[in-house]
């Protein structure tokens, strides 16, 4: 009887360790029903981080370096002067709800673009918390606002909205020498630091790139004298041209494209004010009008804007005009756009290295697989095509 005894006690420690041997750790959410439409519709190699307390906080690293202490759940956005986060937000979360607050350049650009459209929600925020950078502390209460976006240069807005309590993240528009493709991954980065349960940094990051290596692939045969010298017009108005230099959107732009920026020799960082003489002696061969101004290629053909003659221009003469895209918003600068941006400037630059680039159907799949969302042909020539409207309600530099 002592015999059998110790044999089926060690058959039952045995059968205690295996089965506590084969348990296989999880990270799997305690409550399925926790897991987001988002988050099914990320790739399959980016995992979503583990459930957290819903009424908790933590702590996110903004662009300004600062260590900001952020709610769980956050249900109630503002987005002062960084003015393309509200649009990458939307899209982010394929919803413009949790957005209760942001300056008018978004709203014009909203009214005027895809964004409205596709999510109307977004067009009940309000505006009139902001003015510039001039931040109105009673008016930004009154949203009960759950964080603030604000700019990473604007530190005095920053220093106000925490002092009033609420947290405040600092976004870079310019912290990657306005490479738009890396400030998009950043920026993503950094929601995905606020909304784990979110996480889209590696699809953005992965399509981005790809994109980038394409057109640098095409263009990289390309002699000096083969290359386009290209004119941001970024604000046009009959007392003000300004453009792009060495140091802002337009010079990442041209480089990518492989491009000449004909106002290179500029070394202001931002847009920089020049005159219609200095761009008689760069003589730029294509010319690309942004959405912060209300200009279109006819207002160039036919001098109708104020006292200047474009007419003698190369770009004029052979009709090489044209108006940068407006999708979820401008396009000149960072956003969720950039991608298909990169590809319609590359393509329009030299339509021969890109005629087998259908933009309609590369915008269409570029929403589709890396967020989910279905545009129409109507939709996704729209961003093509922006009205003039679009240009209105800007302040500030590209922001």
């Amino acid at each position: 009887m002592k015999k059998l005894l110790a044999v089926i006690l060690a058959l039952t420690l045995t059968m205690s360790l295996a089965a506590c041997g084969s348990k296989e750790p999880t990270n799997e959410p305690t409550n399925k029903t926790d897991v987001t439409p988002a988050e099914k519709n990320t790739d399959e190699n980016v995992t979503s981080a583990p459930a957290t307390d819903p009424n908790g906080t933590h702590i996110v690293t903004d662009h300004a370096g600062n260590q900001v202490e952020v709610p769980n759940t956050v249900n109630r956005i503002v987005v002062a002067d960084i003015y393309p986060m509200a649009s990458v937000l939307t899209v982010f979360f394929d919803s413009g709800e949790k957005i209760v607050g942001m300056a008018a350049p978004c709203m014009s650009a909203a009214k005027n673009g895809l964004l409205g459209e596709m999510y109307p929600e977004i067009l009940n925020a309000k505006t009139d918390f902001i003015d510039g950078t001039n931040i109105n502390i009673e008016e930004l209460l009154k949203l009960n606002p759950d964080v603030v976006f604000y700019s990473a240069g604007s530190k005095e807005e920053g220093e106000l909205i925490r002092n009033a309590g609420i947290p405040a993240i600092a976004i870079s528009p310019g912290k990657w020498g306005y490479n738009a493709i890396e400030t998009l991954n950043q920026w993503i980065d950094t929601l995905v630091q606020i909304f784990p349960e979110n996480n889209k940094s590696q699809i953005v990051r992965e399509y981005s790139e790809k994109t980038y290596k394409l057109v640098q692939e095409r263009v990289a045969g390309l002699k000096a004298e083969d290359k386009v010298k290209a004119f941001f017009l970024f604000q046009y108005s009959d007392s003000n041209i300004m453009t792009s230099g060495q140091k802002f959107f337009g010079q990442w732009w041209c480089d990518a494209i492989g491009a000449v920026n004909a106002a290179n020799e500029l070394e202001n960082d931002n847009s920089v004010a020049v005159n219609m003489e200095q761009i008689y002696a760069w003589n730029p061969e294509l010319i690309f009008i942004t959405n912060f101004n209300t200009a279109q290629p006819e207002d160039l053909y036919n001098n109708t804007v104020g006292n200047y003659d474009w007419s003698e221009i190369d770009a004029i003469k052979n009709k090489e005009v044209y108006k940068m895209p407006l999708g979820m918003y401008r396009s000149y600068t960072c956003g969720v756009d950039t991608p298909v941006t990169l590809l319609w400037l590359a393509k329009t630059a030299y339509p021969s290295l890109f005629e087998d680039i259908d933009i309609t159907a590369e915008t269409k799949k570029y929403y589709q697989e890396v967020f989910g969302i279905t545009l129409t042909d109507e939709q996704a020539n729209k961003i093509f095509s922006p009205v003039t409207a679009a240009g209105t309600g800007f302040v500030g530099n590209g922001k």
